[in-house]
């Protein structure tokens, strides 16, 4: 019985070591033209939620 788990676990971490052996990491221009996208685009979104922030303010004053 113990011999059956140790085989899984055998074959659980064999798995693992074929699966990173697949594995392709982005190269330095990779990384920075995709961190360049989601800083860019995290700076438009914020731009946004601020004037749509600015504009329900704005409204609500005026109703108060």
């Amino acid at each position: 019985m113990v011999g059956k788990g140790l085989g899984k676990v055998r074959g659980f971490f064999k798995d693992v070591k074929g699966e990173l052996l697949k594995v392709t990491f982005p190269s330095k221009n990779e990384t920075i033209g995709s961190t360049t996208v989601v800083i860019v685009f995290t700076v438009i979104v914020a731009l946004y939620l601020a004037g749509v922030d600015i504009i329900l303010v704005r409204l609500l004053r005026l109703a108060v």
